[in-house]
């Protein structure tokens, strides 16, 4: 006689991965797969049009400028509102601007204002989804499993940045970018629809503010109190803006006359993106106690990519390089994202974000500009050893910064009065008396995980 198998339990989840985490996560990666390869799409799209590199890199720098302009604004709204609400509000913009996107391209006659002008609206939809993603995230988990729960959620978004851009290569070489951009639009409708069964029913009730300048104004004081927040976003608006200029600018021409062309110069940016998952995978099991110090000594990393296409190091090794360099710097994304998580009132969370998204990005077009007159004026080698140098020496400035050193992780959970939303973290973050209530993260802007 056979004994009856017993019924296969259906795997659970962990504990702390609950119902808005996993919806976020899932969307996330959706737009991660999509965007990934529309970055690639755009570019070719003006390519195919009759565009030049300068064509390019204006229809890049019409999606930046309006994500400049309205990140505060954002921010403050997010705060405001339902920020499921802001979110699928901007998850049907952009849905909407890729697919009328697709369908110039598809028809042949695209024009470069109008591609100009639907990257400014995707650009728009960025900058008020960009501040609600962050502080959605860092509100659907506790403390005691913060660190692995953002750990996982940038191993996700991370890995499909990477399946993406792979796969959107593939699809762009066999069908054209059009489709790609097509795609596109279908992943931001899938993300939109996911966020909207975000339950937001236990959420307390925004009380009503001053108006939008007080709001502003509100979310600064939060930002400009922390020294250590502060420090860090003054930091990496130089160094994202150094790393953006050494691989857009200077990589691609290194590797065109010394290390063989395209293919190297895409092995090595893989090899960091496969860096960033590892590095991920390590912070699901590693909680340091002092996040920002081992976080911030783990940007020093950081300063090796610049010097190895400075001398420049053959393939094998800079691939070894951009490895090393990607999981260091996901170490410090997992400690800052923990950090907010920590420090920051909920409901000031996507102000906060606001802040520290601009001050990422704000010198990146920058750096951009002047990399082809510093390149002229002390030679590209020199230029290289530069970006390498203020790396380094903003990383030990803010070494220095006494908070920065001291902010410990705190694991105890305060008592908390008034309703508070399934998966909110009451654990850890100083929930002020007026407030009982991410970072993009990304679509899901991984900011602080440049190139």
């Amino acid at each position: 006689m056979t004994t009856p198998r017993a019924p296969r339990s259906r795997p659970r989840r962990p504990s702390w991965a609950g119902r808005n985490y996993t919806l976020l996560t899932a969307a996330a990666v959706a737009t991660g797969l999509g965007n990934a390869g529309a970055l690639i799409a755009a570019a070719f799209a003006v390519l195919d049009a009759g565009g030049d590199s300068g064509d390019v890199g204006l229809v890049a720098a019409a999606r930046t400028v309006p994500l400049v302009v309205f990140l505060l604004i954002g921010g403050a709204l997010a705060d405001r509102l339902p920020r499921h609400r802001v979110m699928v509000a901007a998850n049907g913009v952009n849905c909407l601007s890729q697919a009328a996107f697709a369908a110039l391209v598809l028809s042949g006659e695209a024009e470069l204002w109008q591609m100009a002008l639907l990257s400014a609206i995707g650009g728009t939809g960025h900058a008020f989804f960009s501040p609600a993603a962050e502080g959605m995230l860092l509100s659907t988990v506790t403390s005691e499993q913060a660190g692995r729960a953002f750990a996982f959620f940038r191993i996700g978004v991370n890995g499909s940045q990477i399946g993406g851009a792979a796969l959107g290569g593939a699809l762009i070489a066999v069908v054209g970018p059009g489709w790609m951009l097509a795609v596109d639009a279908v992943a931001f409708a899938v993300a939109g629809s996911l966020r909207a069964f975000l339950d937001v029913s236990e959420v307390a009730p925004r009380e009503p503010g001053g108006g939008m300048l007080a709001d502003l104004r509100d979310g600064w004081r939060e930002f400009a109190t922390r020294p250590w927040l502060w420090s860090i976003v003054l930091q990496f608006s130089v160094v994202n803006a150094v790393v953006g200029a050494a691989e857009a600018v200077y990589g691609p021409l290194v590797a065109e006359e010394h290390l063989g062309g395209a293919r190297p110069w895409g092995l090595a940016l893989a090899a960091f993106g496969a860096g960033t998952v590892l590095g991920g995978v390590l912070m699901t099991r590693w909680r340091p106690q002092r996040m920002l110090l081992a976080g911030t000594l783990c940007v020093l990393p950081l300063t090796l990519p610049s010097a190895a296409l400075a001398v420049p190091l053959p393939v094998p090794l800079l691939a070894v390089v951009m490895f090393l360099s990607g999981t260091a710097i996901e170490v410090f994304g997992v400690s800052w994202m923990t950090a907010l998580h920590q420090e920051i009132p909920e409901n000031k969370l996507s102000r906060v974000a606001a802040y520290d998204m601009l001050g990422s990005i704000a010198f990146l077009p920058v750096a951009m500009s002047l990399a082809g007159p510093a390149e002229g004026a002390f030679g590209r080698t020199a230029s290289l050893w530069g970006c390498s140098a203020l790396i380094l020496l903003l990383t030990l400035a803010v070494l220095t910064v006494p908070d920065v050193r001291r902010l410990r992780r705190r694991e105890s959970e305060p008592v908390v009065k008034g309703p508070v939303a399934e998966g909110m973290p009451a654990a850890g973050r100083p929930l002020r008396v007026e407030s009982v209530l991410p970072d993009p993260t990304t679509d899901e802007g991984q900011h602080r995980a440049l190139p």
